[in-house]
């Protein structure tokens, strides 16, 4: 059957393009190797985020990768805790992997979606989740331990450019608590139609 008649042939070449692009990031010809990654990557941030902001990530997904990234999820238990050991021992088990490789991997991989997904993306979808969890999916320097919920302790770590490293820290809470409202104002225009049905 030619190519043109192939209802999913367009599916499966943006997927394998985007598989391709991992496979470059990680400069590996073993494609399995690749999708292991790819695959890790998907479920491990998949589980730490918000149902909406896994819709919205998803959105941009090839269909099958939508598939692979919805992949035995279950809404009711995410988002799961946003503790980095958990985070890098789930990722080396899904990709076969040591845990000393997952940042460096975890790294690879993202910059590699950073380029496919729409400009600022992630950065949005990162928002709500701890500086050390970010920093393991980014692949940078894991600085030092400190409490999640402490912007100061997080401003405080000794960063090469503290006032930039500072404001980025700020902009990322008040880029959450954006999204928190957003779901809340969402929740709440559910209500509202409820009461107006009762009265």
């Amino acid at each position: 059957m030619a190519q043109q008649n192939e209802p999913f042939a367009a599916s499966v070449a943006t997927a394998n393009r985007w598989l391709d692009a991992v496979a470059d990031a990680l400069e590996t010809d073993d494609r399995t190797a690749a999708y292991r990654c790819l695959r890790a990557w998907f479920h491990t941030v998949r589980d730490r985020i918000s149902i909406v902001g896994a819709a919205h990530l998803s959105a941009q997904m090839p269909e099958l990768l939508r598939g692979m990234f919805f992949e035995g999820w279950v809404p009711s238990h995410v988002p799961v805790r946003h503790s980095r050991e958990a985070f890098v021992a789930q990722f080396a088990r899904t990709a076969g992997i040591p845990r000393g490789e997952v940042q460096v991997v975890a790294g690879f991989v993202t910059d590699a979606l950073d380029a496919l997904f729409s400009p600022g993306q992630l950065d949005r979808v990162f928002a709500v989740l701890p500086t050390s969890l970010v920093e393991t999916i980014w692949g940078t320097e894991h600085v030092d331990e400190f409490d999640d919920d402490d912007i100061e302790t997080v401003a405080d770590a000794a960063p090469p450019h503290p006032s930039t490293d500072r404001l980025s820290a700020v902009e990322t809470r008040l880029q959450a608590l954006g999204h928190a409202f957003d779901v809340l104002t969402h929740r709440l225009d559910l209500i509202e139609p409820e009461r107006s049905d009762k009265q």
